[in-house]
C-alpha cells in the first residue's frame, strides 16, 4: 500500500484508503481497457468477456451484502446492505440487457482466473470475516466504479456504444450508492492492518480484472475496434 503520512486522522477512514491506494487508482483508470471505454476503442470482444465476468463476479457481490447483513448488530446496518444488494441486481439486469443484444449466454459463463480471484478473496471474507472487514473488501468495487464513471463522463457523456456504462456508474444513484458503504465503513471501521490489506487487495484485484478482459479479446481476435455507435 503506497503510504502517506501526512493524511490527518480526523479524515474518515474511506478518504485514507482511498488517498493511500491511489497508485492503483491511477492504474485502473489508464489502464488500456478504461480508455478503450472512454473512446469508444475498446473492442466488442474484450468488452464481451468483462460482461460475462463481471456478471459472475456480481452475484458473489450480492452473496456477500447478504451474508454481511445476517452479521449485523443493528436494523439500520441490515437494511443498508440488503439496499446495497438491490443495487447489485439492478447493475446485473444491465448485464442482462448487454448480453441479450449479443447473444451472449451469462448462465455459461465460467470465471477467469481474475475473476476467480477476486471472488475467492470476496466470499473468503464475507464468510470468515465481520461486517466491517466485508465493507472494507467491497467498498474499493463501489467508489472506483464510480470515480471511472465520473472522470469518463466529466465532459458529458459520449456518444458511442460505451456511453451507458459511462452514464450508470458515473450517476448520482451509483454515487450514492458507494456513499452509503463508505458511510457503514466510517462509522464502524477502525485503521487496522486486516482493513488495510482487504482494500487493497480489493483494488489490485479491480486492476487485474479490467487487464484480463484486454488479454481475452486479444485472444479471441474478432470483434473489431470498438462496437460503433
Amino acid at each position: 500500500m503506497a503510504s502517506d503520512a501526512s493524511i490527518p486522522l480526523t479524515v474518515p477512514l474511506s478518504q485514507q484508503l482511498w488517498v493511500r491506494n491511489r497508485d492503483v487508482i491511477h492504474a485502473c483508470l489508464h489502464c488500456a481497457f478504461v480508455r478503450g471505454l472512454a473512446d469508444g476503442t475498446l473492442p466488442r470482444s474484450a468488452f464481451a468477456y468483462y460482461v460475462g465476468q463481471d456478471a459472475f463476479f456480481l452475484q458473489a457481490f450480492a452473496r456477500a451484502y447478504s451474508l454481511a447483513a445476517a452479521k449485523t448488530t443493528t436494523t439500520e446496518d441490515f437494511a443498508l446492505f440488503h439496499g446495497l444488494a438491490t443495487g447489485v441486481l439492478e447493475e446485473l439486469n444491465l448485464h442482462g440487457r448487454y448480453a441479450q443484444e449479443w447473444g451472449l449466454d451469462l448462465a455459461a459463463v465460467g470465471p477467469g482466473a481474475a475473476t476467480r480471484r477476486y471472488v475467492d478473496f470476496l466470499l473468503a471474507t464475507a464468510w470468515g470475516q465481520g461486517p466491517i472487514a466485508i465493507a472494507a473488501a467491497m467498498v474499493p468495487c463501489m467508489r472506483l466504479y464510480a470515480h471511472l464513471g465520473q472522470e469518463l463522463g466529466r465532459s458529458g457523456i459520449p456518444d458511442h456504444a460505451y456511453g451507458p456504462w459511462i452514464a450508470t456508474y458515473g450517476g448520482e444513484e451509483f454515487e450514492a450508492l458507494a456513499q452509503r458503504l463508505e458511510g457503514l465503513l466510517d462509522r464502524h471501521g477502525q485503521a487496522s492492518l486486516e482493513i488495510e490489506s482487504a482494500y487493497r487487495y480489493a483494488m489490485d484485484c479491480e486492476l487485474n480484472f479490467f487487464e484480463a478482459a484486454i488479454l481475452a479479446g486479444r485472444e479471441v481476435g474478432h470483434g473489431g475496434p470498438g462496437m460503433g455507435t
